[in-house]
């Protein structure tokens, strides 16, 4: 059976939606790994690393500011959903804001994670400050392995440079991507008709 080590975006963990829904649609054809991982962008990707070397998967996909640790490694095929290239350097912008009193605790309840098995979000600066150079380190990866993004139309991140378009194509060129009529959190009728398919082309091509 085929192994996809999914790597969640910011706040999420292993109750996340989508993989749910894979694990039930892929059930049979390939086993669905996913697990909370630390916000600490190095304590993640060291984590995440220890994965990949436990479960070998055969495609890795990134979510959101999970594209970021997911692009990290090398040597497997990804995909991406609603990949947030622009995120890391405004975490970074806001490591500075978390010093003034009472930012960090404003931070804290503007982006707190829903009940359940979730990341764990921790606004220091120490923490923080890390985003810019973990962004960089993942996109000088992108040209080493088979890359396929999926974005929203009406992904409301696109507004402010969390998720670019433009940002993708610069390093993965035009034609590694589809846009989809729906929202920044990929809706279900998009997950059967453009994600699993995509899921299943990939994984076939590397029996």
């Amino acid at each position: 059976m085929k192994q996809i080590l999914y790597i969640h975006g910011m706040g999420g963990g292993r109750d996340s939606r989508i993989p749910k829904i894979l694990a039930g649609a892929l059930a049979g054809k390939a086993e669905i790994t996913i697990r909370t991982y630390s916000f600490d962008p190095d304590e993640g990707a060291a984590e995440i690393a220890s994965w990949v070397e436990e479960t070998h998967p055969d495609l890795i996909i990134g979510e959101s500011l999970g594209a970021i640790q997911a692009m990290r490694v090398r040597g497997i095929p990804h995909l991406y959903v609603s990949p947030s290239l622009g995120a890391p350097a405004r975490i970074g912008f806001l490591a500075a804001l978390s010093l003034f009193p009472g930012m960090r605790a404003l931070f804290n309840h503007i982006w707190s994670p829903r009940e359940g098995d979730r990341q764990v979000l921790d606004f220091r600066f120490s923490i923080l400050r890390k985003y810019p150079s973990h962004g960089r380190k993942a996109l000088e990866n992108s040209k080493y392995d088979v890359s396929y993004a999926f974005f929203g139309t009406h992904d409301h991140y696109r507004r402010n440079g969390v998720v670019s378009v433009r940002k993708w194509i610069r390093y993965f060129g035009p034609d590694s991507y589809t846009l989809y009529n729906g929202t920044h959190f990929m809706e279900e009728e998009y997950i059967h008709s453009l994600l699993i398919p995509k899921i299943l082309s990939l994984i076939c091509l590397h029996d």
